[in-house]
């Protein structure tokens, strides 16, 4: 008989199997990341417009030596050629490194011949090279650079031809401060049949200045709302970082079924705008 808890996933329950997005030209982060995170964590690793993506291979490299998970992102629109994707997933896959992210990036015409993530996927050389574990963004508060409707059609695109190539897909959510889009996002997709293993966006603890600067510059327009006319729960944010917004994602989407969270969710992913040692100090507290 399957184990089906009558209440909602705890925080700690939300917290089981997190990843975390870091900057891999910070070494210090690097250097500290295996000693600070367990193993199997998986770390995505942001390519900077206009740094040389072959930057990221060492980091990501080092990670992987010590028993994490690294997960380097790919923005579309800024890869130059077919040449620099292919030699990028070659040096990838040399050096342990199994899984990407894959972004439309925003820049308003693409470098080149890539408008999407769709386009790099379709592409067929990561596959080649023996990168099979894509994952992707999604929007619970829509982005402000695409229209809705094109949203709409994009993810289910992108899951048919998943599907269709044998690739694990997993899809990674844009951070939120409400959890009534995040909750009611993924209700949404489950109901159109999309079945993809989902981690939660969430941004670590840290000021609200830090905050709102980051809401602006990604176009979360609910939660720049929630920043600004809701100032206890801004402050609550401030507080107690992002318990607030897991409590009630976690109420939202009901319970738990074993070891397992509810809807499909992988875990949560952590954005770390007040800092990587604050926000896995954070985690770590809550886990306790």
């Amino acid at each position: 008989m399957t184990n089906i808890s009558a209440a909602p996933p705890s925080v700690a329950d939300m917290l089981r199997g997190f990843s975390i997005e870091v900057n891999p030209g910070e070494s210090k982060i690097i250097d500290a990341a295996p000693t600070r995170l367990d193993p199997g964590t998986e770390v995505f690793l942001t390519w900077i417009p206009g740094t040389n993506p072959m930057e990221t291979i060492a980091p990501a490299a080092k990670l992987r030596s010590a028993g994490l998970f690294p997960v380097p992102h790919i923005g579309a629109r800024h890869i130059e050629s077919a040449a620099q994707l292919e030699q990028f997933a070659k040096l990838a896959v040399g050096a342990g490194i199994d899984r990407v992210l894959i972004i439309g990036g925003d820049r308003d015409q693409p470098a080149g011949p890539y408008d999407s993530s769709l386009a790099v996927m379709q592409g067929g050389l990561l596959q080649k090279a023996g990168i099979t574990r894509i994952a992707i963004g999604a929007f619970p508060e829509g982005n402000p650079n695409i229209p809705d409707a094109l949203l709409a059609e994009a993810l289910p695109a992108k899951v048919n031809f998943a599907r269709s190539a044998g690739l694990q897909l997993t899809i990674v959510t844009q951070f939120c401060f409400d959890a009534e889009p995040i909750v009611t996002w993924l209700k949404r997709i489950r109901a159109e049949g999309i079945d993809v293993p989902v981690r939660i966006g969430l941004a670590g603890p840290a000021s609200l200045i830090s905050l709102t600067r980051y809401a602006l510059k990604c176009g979360v327009g609910n939660s720049i709302k929630v920043l600004t006319e809701k100032p206890a729960f801004a402050k609550l944010l401030i507080d107690k970082g992002p318990e607030p917004i897991i409590r009630e994602v976690a109420a939202g989407i009901g319970p738990g079924n074993g070891s397992r969270l509810p809807l499909g969710i992988l875990g949560l992913h952590f954005f770390v705008f007040g800092g990587f040692n604050k926000t896995v100090d954070w985690i770590n507290a809550q886990r306790v």
